[in-house]
């Protein structure tokens, strides 16, 4: 009705999830770097989650534009059935054969790992994507979990990617599911545009249907962000409606005052900022994507508050409820690891020891991870109440967390916390700090132990937590990505190469990008699949690192 009027080729704030219009932010992209990780030959399982219209579902279907080489793609979009239904829809988008009615559960996890297996020897990587997944039922849930069961010797046949709103964390994060849990290799949550963000997204899509970029008054784009709390889908119905009564006054620019009126209509005159609840203000000192059940209570002399470091049963036993929003308004607190964590310039020789060594000097969560981050820099500070991860991402150190093997943890290089299972399904954590041939140094309360890593392996569920130093513009991308963080990756390449780039450098990632990052993982021993995840920046960042940097092998990295 109004894009003649304003000269709009379409109209431009549309709430179908039309990947043309995708705004990348840096939250955008690195969701959909999650999801390019997800795809990749170790991929495994994934999970995105974001408040109703962040730009889930674009995300998605911008990951299904990419035409991703030799990957195959079953999309589930009614999350409302039971286990036989949701087995067989599965097999139904991947073209599985199967006696139809379906009888039995078995029959069609039998077809579909059948299925599975010949797709893998011919090269293809599978991937299930499953939309608005907190709707599942729970023993849907469990049946996703047995899925992650179909594999070969070297990796999973299918890769999984939930997909659902946050009360899908909070489904995760019952102790009936902890398994299902447990197997997440990648989370991040989606979070709202900043007035900044906003106003760059009007923008965007204002160019994108070929409007001019003055039509919203700076005011007009400010208010917007006041009403819809930089939640895309409110922005594209307040706009909408901005647009059309702009039209219906003849006028050539949308107002402040037009936008008034129109939040009013689209959401009702009643419509007020919605207050943060409990809940909100928690989540807000959270990592991306982690349940609130995995807020660890502060140890008295540390201050310290950690929230999902590593998966366990036992920190959700132990959550306090009020600690959280009383250490909200608590001083700026040092993290000051005990003495002996903090790694000397010289250390002394590693004891040889056993597991009942190991067993004497168990140390509590928080202090493990005091005396990682005091082989970093013993300075460091933790604002009272913020989760550790979060404080450590503003001083240029990043948490990853995730399962691997010795060789995993060797060629990541980095020191790392370990979750041990050494009594009875208790959980340990340990603090590795060396790799040497076949042993692991672990730092223990009462100094160095080496162990073989033939005695750690019955124990250690391969899950780990390790820091790394990142950039600034770093961040996981992949083919379509557009920005400061495909700047960076292009000349962390050429850094990796001897080579220096002249400027301008490029800021998309193109074929030609993809395949410098192919080369540089086939290099480095990396699923070669072309996406800048994780495990590729941290290799990345290891080029080059500055003296005093802890490793766990001088010659490794």
């Amino acid at each position: 009705m109004y894009a003649a009027h304003f000269n709009l080729r379409e109209p431009p704030f549309s709430i179908a999830p039309d990947p043309a219009f995708l705004y990348m932010s840096s939250r955008h992209q690195e969701a959909l770097g999650h999801l390019l990780y997800g795809t990749g030959q170790y991929g495994g399982f994934v999970q995105l989650t974001g408040e109703v219209g962040t730009g889930k579902t674009t995300i998605v279907r911008t990951l299904l534009s990419q035409k991703l080489g030799n990957v195959d793609v079953a999309m589930v979009h009614n999350p409302r059935q039971n286990e036989l239904e949701f087995v067989a829809s599965i097999c139904d988008e991947l073209g599985v054969n199967y006696e139809k009615p379906p009888t039995s559960i078995k029959t069609l996890v039998d077809a579909l790992n059948e299925h599975l297996l010949k797709t893998h020897a011919a090269g293809h990587r599978t991937v299930l994507i499953i939309d608005e997944a907190q709707q599942l039922d729970p023993k849907v849930l469990e049946q996703v979990r047995l899925l992650t069961n179909l594999e070969t010797d070297k990796e999973k046949l299918l890769r999984i990617m939930l997909i659902g709103q946050p009360e899908l964390i909070e489904l995760l994060a019952r102790p009936d599911l902890r398994q299902l849990a447990s197997r997440i290799t990648a989370r991040y949550h989606l979070t709202p545009l900043s007035v900044a963000e906003t106003i760059q997204y009007i923008s965007h899509r204002l160019q994108v249907a070929g409007g001019a970029s003055d039509l919203f008054a700076d005011a007009a784009m400010r208010r917007v962000h006041h009403y819809a709390h930089g939640i895309p889908r409110q922005i594209n119905i307040i706009c909408d409606r901005a647009l059309l009564g702009t039209y219906a006054k003849g006028y050539r620019t949308v107002t402040a005052e037009i936008v008034d009126h129109a939040a009013n209509e689209a959401l009702g005159l009643d419509h007020k900022p919605r207050p943060a609840s409990l809940t909100d203000r928690l989540r807000q000192w959270l990592p991306a994507g982690i349940p609130l059940r995995w807020i660890e209570g502060a140890l008295a002399v540390a201050a310290l508050i950690v929230a999902g470091v590593l998966l366990s049963e036992r920190l959700g036993r132990h959550q306090p409820e009020a600690a959280p929003v009383a250490a909200a308004a608590a001083p700026v607190a040092a993290l000051p690891p005990p003495a002996s964590s903090v790694a000397a310039p010289t250390p002394a020789p590693a004891i040889d020891a056993g597991i009942g060594a190991l067993r004497a000097t168990a140390q509590p969560l928080p202090v493990v991870m005091a005396r990682l981050i005091g082989l970093w820099n013993p300075k460091i500070t933790v604002p009272r109440g913020e989760n550790v991860c979060h404080a450590l991402s503003q001083q240029g150190l990043e948490c990853y967390h995730a399962n691997g093997s010795w060789a995993d943890l060797a060629q990541l290089n980095r020191p790392a916390v370990l979750s041990l299972n050494l009594d009875s399904g208790k959980t340990q954590y340990v603090l590795l700090s060396a790799l040497n041939g076949d042993s692991a140094v672990l730092d223990s309360g009462s100094g160095p132990l080496r162990l073989a890593q033939a005695q750690l392996e019955p124990l250690w569920s391969g899950e780990f937590l390790l820091l790394w130093q990142r950039d600034a513009d770093a961040a996981p991308v992949g083919p379509g990505a557009h920005g400061a963080s495909v700047v960076w990756l292009r000349q962390r390449l050429a850094q990796a190469q001897g080579k220096s780039l002249t400027p301008p450098v490029p800021a998309t990632y193109g074929p030609e990008l993809r395949g410098q990052v192919t080369d540089f993982q086939n290099a480095h021993g990396l699923d070669a699949d072309g996406v800048a995840g994780i495990r590729t920046l941290i290799m990345l960042s290891n080029i080059g690192h500055t003296a005093g940097t802890p490793v766990l092998a001088e010659n490794g990295g």
